[in-house]
């Protein structure tokens, strides 16, 4: 019987982590960044821990806005019958001092923390995504560089042959065109890890640890533009990380004024009957209870809210430095990758892929040692992949100025 409900549950468990695994699996086809921004949606479990969080939030909101339950109560004094007391009252607790609107505020500003919490990881969600996509693109294009460095080591092997056959070249320049050869092979297998680790990374996002899209669908040589400094200002004001510090410090003023409140007593109402057996008769009892604060006046957590409640203002104020701070770093980032780019492609990449075909020809011609045509190659190869570096990284900083000022909402 234990054997057949193991089996049972663990069937249950399997069909479940099955099933789970197929909602988030994408289709085996080419990814754009939109469908992968939407399958993170669904799947990153980040994301839906912040939007739980937020329902949470809701709850406690529902519950602060509730009145004390009355309490009902019974005493019986004297064990024989005949001189019995029976006393059942109702005792019902009255908040005086707006105790009850101030907790309620409390609540209302935890749900705003919530959905600024929310927002925040929305665009850290999004800009997580992009980031990972860029670098998908990123791989991509390395890989097809690499494809294009074997076919032009394996060309300028060939044209070595040939001269070697011929009797115009010495075999110790075939022999380094070999070894250039297979050096590229070298390079063209770790750009195929790198593909496969960027897939992964992209896939895990929505909970995929297994990629099955064939290819990333995107541009990656559009720069992005850079935005203008006064307009990252306008943004600034409404960061994600900015909004849900002030939302925490709004929820700790009210919180304050939560403990600030308790000074007023509450007092509790209390209505019902005693039956006396001796005497033969009911009589009605209507009661009041206040407090006395003697002993203890609240003065601690008060003073605990009020620092609390500094902190977060100071948290507001260093949250504010740091997002300017990374956001400044950001602008420059992407300033000096679109410098990068733009020289590279007007003097560099025009300039290394004429010098590497001259090099070929006179090579070929028997004008250039092969030792020319090796470093016009190298100087061509690095010229490309500096041209990919700055692209990506122009991208990644687009990327985070984005998190940081808050993406449209997912």
């Amino acid at each position: 019987m234990y054997r057949t409900i193991f089996l049972l549950a663990a069937g249950l468990l399997a069909g479940a982590h099955v099933h789970a695994q197929e909602a988030a699996q994408e289709p085996a086809v080419p990814l754009t960044l939109a469908a992968a921004q939407a399958l993170a949606v669904g799947n990153n479990p980040t994301l839906s821990a912040a939007r739980h969080e937020l329902q949470a939030q809701g709850g406690a909101l529902q519950q602060a806005q509730t009145l004390p339950n009355p309490e009902l109560q019974t005493l019986v004094e004297d064990t024989r019958r005949a001189t019995r007391s029976t006393t059942v009252q109702l005792n019902q607790l009255i908040e005086l001092g707006g105790k009850r609107g101030a907790r309620t505020q409390v609540a209302q500003r935890g749900q705003e923390v919530a959905e600024a919490a929310l927002a925040m990881q929305q665009a850290d969600t999004r800009a997580a995504v992009t980031k990972a996509f860029i670098d998908v693109l990123a791989a991509q294009e390395g890989l097809r560089l690499a494809d294009s460095a074997q076919a032009l080591a394996a060309r300028a092997s060939d044209i070595t042959a040939r001269r070697v056959t011929a009797g115009k070249a010495s075999p110790v320049e075939e022999t380094r065109a070999r070894v250039a050869e297979a050096s590229v092979r070298l390079e063209l297998n770790l750009a195929r890890g790198a593909l496969a680790s960027a897939r992964k990374r992209l896939a895990a996002l929505w909970g995929n640890p297994a990629p099955r899209f064939s290819v990333a669908e995107g541009r990656l040589d559009d720069l992005p533009p850079l935005p203008a400094s006064s307009e990252l200002a306008t943004r600034l004001q409404h960061a994600p990380a900015l909004r849900q510090a002030r939302s925490t410090l709004a929820q700790r003023q009210a919180m304050l004024d939560v403990e600030q409140r308790r000074a007023t007593p509450d007092i509790t109402v209390s209505v019902g009957m005693k039956r006396s057996e001796e005497l033969g008769r009911s009589q009605a009892i209507i009661g009041l209870s206040v407090p006395l604060p003697l002993f203890d006046r609240n003065a601690g957590n008060k003073l605990e809210a009020l620092r609390r409640s500094d902190k977060a203002s100071d948290e507001v104020a260093a949250t504010t430095l740091d997002v300017q701070t990374a956001l400044a770093d950001a602008r420059e980032r992407l300033s000096t990758a679109r410098l990068d780019v733009e020289s590279l492609r007007r003097d560099i990449l025009p300039g290394a892929q004429s010098a590497y075909d001259a090099a070929t020809k006179g090579f070929e011609f028997g004008k250039f040692a092969f030792l020319d045509v090796l470093d016009a190659q190298r100087t061509l190869l690095q010229a490309k992949n500096q041209t990919l570096r700055a692209l990506t990284e122009a991208q990644q900083a687009a990327a985070e100025i984005e998190r940081l000022l808050g993406a449209p909402a997912l």
